[in-house]
């Protein structure tokens, strides 16, 4: 007897007595849908911590001031290319002149990785877990580019696009689109806790909290 099968069977014999279940049963949602109570203002400041807890960069400004924050973003990374989605509101780029390199199907992996930085919106964060959400919509592109550039630019409108919870979050996602969750740059650790930032995505991750 495998190993496989030894341990199925222990499954076997665990679940014998036990109810077999409904598939038409409603399922119990009465947890905690936010943990406290947050106006929209405590709920911002609460995502700002804790985006800069996980290490990522955060900024705010009002949406008039959001082109000439990236521009000045792209300018102190020394940035020669930009990665820019299909849908992105060419506006937020009119403060600077780095060379746009479209989200083509057909890049290849080096070709994104010579890109020096990407910049996107989102489509949500999440304050309670510092967490950024993608979903693939026009102006955030395909998973891939804001996987392997080094540089991530992340636009986020508040406080439309803020809420307190992964439940609130959840609750306006659509589970069937290719959903990112990103909180703070790529990271890991080796055996002995040494951390290395970029490994699966961009050593840097900076988060525009956008105003208005």
């Amino acid at each position: 007897m495998s190993s496989r099968e030894r341990i199925l069977g222990r499954v076997r014999r665990a679940l014998a007595d036990a109810a077999p279940a409904d598939a038409d049963a409603p399922i119990e949602r009465g947890y905690l849908r936010e943990h406290g109570s947050r106006s929209v203002a405590e709920t911002v400041e609460l995502l700002a911590e804790n985006l800069a807890d996980y290490r990522a960069v955060v900024h705010r400004c009002t949406a008039a001031e959001l082109p000439s924050v990236i521009g000045q973003l792209l300018a102190d990374r020394k940035a020669g290319s930009v990665l820019v989605p299909p849908g992105l509101d060419e506006a937020w780029l009119a403060a600077t002149d780095v060379e746009r390199v479209a989200d083509r199907a057909e890049s290849s992996p080096h070709a994104l990785d010579r890109v020096d930085s990407v910049v996107t919106g989102c489509a949500v964060a999440i304050a309670e877990t510092g967490t950024i959400v993608l979903d693939g919509s026009p102006d955030q592109g395909r998973r891939r580019i804001t996987l392997v550039p080094d540089h991530h630019i992340c636009v986020v409108r508040v406080p439309d696009q803020v809420v307190g919870s992964v439940p609130q979050a959840l609750g306006r996602l659509d589970p069937v689109r290719p959903l990112t969750w990103i909180s703070g740059p790529s990271a890991t650790s080796d055996i002995e806790l040494d951390r290395v930032e970029g490994v699966h995505g961009p050593r840097t991750l900076e988060v525009v909290l956008v105003e208005g």
